[in-house]
């Protein structure tokens, strides 16, 4: 048996003891296929763990940069109380069609709001309306702003709140330094930001599964200190 198969044979029996999908995150894979949209989604055991982390961190308010067909947004909301709140940012408006008729098919259009336009658009005007700030911050967007997209999370969280970066080893092309491809660029400058920043306690894992060689970076926010 190929590793590839190995690690897919795995996640199956891991999803369907531990993650198993549900009608709407059936419909929403469906759907988000049907559209067309790029198969990257997280894998039913990673949309798992985001909710667990949402839950062990009591989170009220979430923010996603990158809903996609809003596979793992489903997976995050469902973490959230009745009253609490998820904005989820996506570049494409195709996408946030596709997304948003998957989140109102799961129950939770009344929780979560999906806006439309590049994040680096969008971050600046969330800013301006003030909101209280996100608990957790998700962000599996493009990848060659992904430090600019952890500024931002520092900007909209307080200390305790949770940065989660997706996709951070890039098929193990992150170790190259002199790469000069924007998503390697993008996130070895996210995995800098978050060694040196005083505010930020992270640490990044690699994962191996249905979507090859991969890990997501993990980073708490800190107090400010003067």
């Amino acid at each position: 048996m190929s590793g590839s198969q190995l690690w897919d044979d795995v996640d199956f029996y891991f999803s369907s003891h531990l993650a198993p999908d549900d009608d709407a995150l059936q419909a929403a894979v469906r759907d988000s296929e049907a559209a067309g949209l790029p198969h990257a989604a997280v894998t039913p055991p990673q949309g798992k763990l985001l909710q667990l982390l949402a839950q062990i961190q009591g989170a009220r308010t979430i923010l996603e940069i990158g809903t996609l067909g809003g596979y793992s947004t489903i997976w995050l909301g469902r973490a959230l109380p009745s009253d609490g709140r998820l904005v989820s940012l996506e570049y494409s408006a195709r996408h946030a069609e596709v997304a948003t008729r998957n989140i109102a098919r799961a129950g939770l259009d009344k929780i979560v709001e999906v806006r439309v336009g590049p994040a680096l658009e969008s971050l600046p005007k969330l800013a301006d309306e003030n909101p209280p700030p996100f608990d957790l911050v998700f962000i599996d967007a493009d990848k060659a702003n992904n430090a600019r997209y952890v500024e931002w999370a520092l900007r909209l969280t307080r200390a305790g709140s949770l940065v989660i970066v997706d996709n951070v080893v890039r098929s193990g092309r992150v170790i190259d330094a002199e790469s000069t491809a924007p998503d390697v660029q993008g996130t070895r400058a996210a995995i800098e930001l978050i060694a040196a920043h005083p505010r930020l306690s992270g640490t990044a894992i690699q994962t191996v599964g249905s979507k090859g060689h991969d890990g997501f970076a993990l980073a708490r926010v800190l107090e400010q200190t003067d």
